[in-house]
């Protein structure tokens, strides 16, 4: 045998099956195989990093200025808004939304209630706010506005109540709006969020007709949208809900995305608030 063939033998006995073996005898062990994460842990950890410099905390001390800030025709402030835990009470309002109000005698989710109170008090126009486009005016104002009060519930659990009959009414109706096929694709709610482990690319997407898919998806809105670099609302994502369904858009706090407020707060009694999150 030649000398460089005798080189390559000895080269590739090396690297033959006795050497783990005699690393192992040596002291120096096979490193195990990376334990590989989900996409789910994955994205998981990544809203973790993130969470503690959350920017929808901007837009919660933003809120709390104009909940507290003398405004519009009237000069005066929001202090006196009941969102159902009595006048000025913000602690615990986010979990028991939406619920029938007897002054408007409707069932009303936060978005509404505070268009309500925003003319009542401060003597804004409430169709003209709700005509106004996503992100500007008097909406950019909205979305401080729900940051600042979803947040004060953070952490609590949801219990929206089922009492008058025009909260049950609008749970039904929500369910009927939920399962509702239509558009060009014959798309509806329950298409992406009616069953368990469904995904959209790298997204989870919740179960949103029970536990525990109905609080972390319902439970998280509004959220700032990293995508976006801004902080949507409930009514601005379910609009995009509704763009992806190629449906036309919802009036702005119409009963109808109310009632889906109530379907999907219902479904999630018992988990806990997290909103203002963290979205992609």
């Amino acid at each position: 045998m030649q000398k460089g063939s005798e080189k390559t033998m000895m080269k590739f006995s090396l690297f033959g099956p006795l050497t783990v073996l005699g690393l192992a005898t040596l002291g120096f062990a096979p490193l195990p195989a990376a334990a590989q994460k989900s996409t789910a842990e994955g994205i998981a950890e990544y809203r973790a990093m993130l969470a503690d410099g959350n920017p929808a905390e901007l837009f919660e001390g933003r809120g709390e200025v104009l909940w507290k800030q003398p405004r519009g025709p009237k000069k005066a402030s929001l202090e006196k808004c009941d969102l159902g835990q009595g006048a000025g009470v913000v602690k615990g309002a986010f979990v028991e939304l939406p619920r029938f109000f007897a002054d408007t005698q409707r069932v009303q989710d936060l978005e509404s209630r505070l268009l309500s109170c925003m003319e009542q008090l401060q003597g804004f126009s409430a169709a003209e706010i709700a005509k106004t486009p996503f992100g500007a005016g008097e909406q950019k104002t909205m979305e401080s506005l729900v940051a600042y009060i979803s947040g004060e519930s953070r952490g609590l659990q949801f219990n929206l109540p089922q009492s008058h009959v025009k909260e049950k009414l609008m749970y039904e109706v929500g369910k009927k709006v939920f399962y509702l096929r239509g558009g060009p694709y014959d798309f509806s709610c329950a298409s992406c969020h009616g069953e368990d482990n469904k995904r959209v690319r790298l997204q989870d997407l919740p179960n949103l007709t029970r536990q525990p898919g109905a609080s972390i998806g319902f439970g998280a809105w509004p959220a700032y949208r990293v995508s976006s670099g801004e902080l949507w609302s409930m009514q601005r994502r379910l609009n995009d809900c509704y763009r992806q369904q190629r449906f036309p858009f919802p009036g702005y706090a119409s009963d109808a995305t109310i009632a889906l407020g109530v379907y999907m707060g219902v479904n999630s009694e018992g988990g806990a608030a997290t909103a203002p999150a963290l979205k992609r």
